[in-house]
C-alpha cells in the first residue's frame, strides 16, 4: 500500500520500493516529539547527492566557465528557491506532515518547508533506488533552470561587494539584529551598511539566507535610485 502517495510517485518520476522512505521525506519536525522521526537526516544526505549532481551537470553542460562561474550557477541552482520550486512542481506540499500549528500558520506555503522536504525526497530516492535514480530526478527538474541563464548568475552578496568595491566603498557589513520563531524554525533579521547608502534589511531562515535578503534589498535600493 502506498498510503496515498501514487500521486506524487507519479509526479516524481519513481516507483519506491519500500513507501515508507517517502513518507519519512515528508514528515516536518513540527509534526513530532521525537527529531530522529522528523525529515531532517535525510534533508542532510538529500542535500549532498542534490550537489554531488548538480557539479556533475554543470561541469559537462559548461565545459568553457571556470571553477568561480560555475559556483554562480550551483549556488543558484541549489539555493532554498529552486527545491521550492520543484517541490510546488511535484506537489509535494499536499503530502506534508505538518503539526497543526504550523499547517495554520501557512507552513505548506512556506518555501523553507517545501525546499527541506525536496532535500529529503531526493535522500529517498537515492536510499531506495540508488544514485542512478536520484540523478535521473534531479536531471529531469534541474536541467531548465540550469538552462535559464546563459551568463552565470551572481548572488545579491556578490554582486553588492563588486558594487560597493567598485565605487571604493569598502566591503559591505552585516549585523544580525534580531532572531525570531521557534527553536526547530528560527527565523533572522539582518542589516546591511555600505556608507553612503541607506540602510536595507533582511530576513532569512539561516544567517545566510538573511545577509542575501538583505543585499537583495539594498540593491534594489540603489537601482531605485539610479546609482
Amino acid at each position: 500500500m502506498s498510503g496515498g502517495l501514487d500521486t506524487l510517485q507519479a509526479a516524481i518520476g519513481y516507483t519506491f520500493k519500500d513507501i515508507g522512505l517517502l513518507r519519512h521525506a515528508l514528515v516536518h519536525s513540527s509534526s513530532t516529539a521525537v527529531r530522529l522521526k522528523s525529515n531532517e537526516r535525510m534533508e542532510f544526505l538529500g542535500d549532498r547527492v542534490l550537489g554531488l549532481v548538480l557539479a556533475e551537470m554543470l561541469l559537462d553542460a559548461y565545459p568553457d566557465e571556470e571553477e568561480g562561474e560555475i559556483s554562480y550557477r550551483f549556488t543558484a541552482l541549489a539555493q532554498r528557491d529552486a527545491l521550492a520550486s520543484v517541490a510546488e512542481t511535484i506537489g509535494v506540499a499536499d503530502h506534508l506532515t505538518l503539526s497543526n500549528g504550523e499547517h495554520l500558520t501557512g507552513g505548506r506555503e512556506n518555501p523553507g518547508v517545501l525546499a527541506d522536504a525536496t532535500e529529503a525526497v531526493i535522500c529517498a530516492i537515492y536510499r531506495d533506488g540508488g544514485l542512478e535514480a536520484a540523478r535521473a530526478f534531479i536531471h529531469d527538474n534541474w536541467t531548465a533552470m540550469m538552462r535559464e541563464n546563459r551568463r552565470p548568475p551572481k548572488d545579491p552578496k556578490t554582486t553588492l561587494q563588486e558594487w560597493a568595491q567598485g565605487r571604493g566603498l569598502g566591503l559591505p557589513q552585516y549585523r544580525v539584529t534580531g532572531q525570531s520563531g521557534p527553536d526547530h524554525q528560527p527565523m533572522f533579521t539582518v542589516e546591511v551598511k555600505v556608507p553612503g547608502q541607506s540602510n536595507a534589511t533582511g530576513e532569512g531562515s539561516n544567517k545566510r539566507a538573511a545577509e542575501q535578503a538583505a543585499a537583495e534589498a539594498m540593491l534594489a535600493s540603489i537601482e531605485k535610485d539610479g546609482k
